[in-house]
């Protein structure tokens, strides 16, 4: 059997979290237009008869000396460091830059096999000749994949490469896991993402999510219609056996860092975060096999991405 853990690393919005998600056929990953939405290292889990591969989705390398920006930089770097192949994820709608450069560099050192993805060829207006020819010179032990992470184009053959360069191996997951991240983690990223659809470009990187408390519990069904009226129709509905139902209770904070970053959360008369959470339970309800039910809210924390501490807890 093949095993093999793969780094999925490339700039900010080249399309690693929604190359991840296809490869996969999961929801492993948080997908959003805004840059850097991954801050942690995502484990992706592919089982299939040629064997396993686990993915490792990392925070895109950005050219940054930020705090916040340089925790991310290492969690890219800690998981080349870890895996056995590095899976290179291009944007061929953007010419190759000052970060391809680094990236390339770090991937030049790299002791396993090295794969590279151009991604958004469904895109018709691209660089996928300047892309090419960037890869063939900086790292030319790399195979190019061109791909898309939308349509799937191309991403049967990138899978079926990396099964092949996957060394012997007993698997590291069940057969049934596609991820390996807690609930609680689960949950907070879901909202994330759907804090970030919903507000300015300048307010993303400065939110997180708190999860307060997450219970699973049992509660009772409503009754269903019954077209019979009167006292003998609730004689019938009293007489109808009471039924239960799973259901997934979570307590949640959207955290920023200033009042008025609150106040667009929030939204007029509350709109804004209602639409977060609505949107949020309908999401972890095809995550989770519970009815969910979100109590959201929001709270500041100024500068909270200048806390050490914090940042290791978060950025991981």
């Amino acid at each position: 059997m093949k095993c093999a853990t793969v780094a999925i690393v490339g700039r900010p919005s080249a399309g690693k979290s929604s190359l991840l998600n296809f490869l996969t056929g999961q929801k492993v990953s948080i997908t959003a237009a805004v840059p850097q939405t991954t801050r942690n290292k995502i484990r992706g889990i592919l089982t299939e008869d040629a064997g396993q591969l686990v993915f490792i989705d990392t925070p895109g390398l950005h050219d940054s000396a930020k705090k916040f920006n340089l925790r991310l930089k290492d969690l890219a770097g800690s998981a080349l460091a870890e895996t056995d192949m590095a899976l290179y994820v291009i944007d061929i709608s953007r010419l190759p830059g000052a970060e391809e450069e680094a990236i390339a560099a770090r991937l030049a050192r790299f002791p396993g096999a090295v794969v590279a993805a151009l991604n958004k060829t469904d895109i018709a207006s691209g660089h996928r000749e300047e892309n090419l020819s960037f890869i063939a010179s900086r790292l030319p032990q790399a195979e190019i994949f061109p791909v898309s992470a939308r349509t799937g184009e191309g991403i049967a053959a990138l899978k079926d490469k990396l099964f092949t360069l996957a060394p012997e191996g007993e698997a590291l997951y069940p057969p049934d896991y596609y991820t390996d991240q807690e609930p609680e983690f689960r949950a907070s990223e879901i909202i994330r993402e759907k804090a970030i659809a919903e507000i300015r470009a300048e307010v993303p990187h400065a939110l997180y999510v708190e999860i307060a408390d997450i219970e699973a519990r049992e509660e009772e069904e409503p009754p269903r219609g019954n077209k019979k009226s009167g006292a003998a129709g609730k004689g019938e509905a009293a007489r109808q056996e009471r039924k239960t139902r799973a259901a997934l209770w979570l307590r949640a904070f959207i955290i920023v860092e200033t009042e008025s970053q609150k106040g667009i959360l929030v939204g007029s008369g509350g709109n804004k975060i209602k639409t977060i959470r609505v949107a949020a339970q309908k999401e972890l309800g095809k995550i989770f096999p519970y009815r969910i039910q979100l109590d959201l809210r929001v709270k500041t924390r100024p500068r909270w991405r200048r806390q050490d501490g914090l940042l290791k807890k978060l950025l991981r």
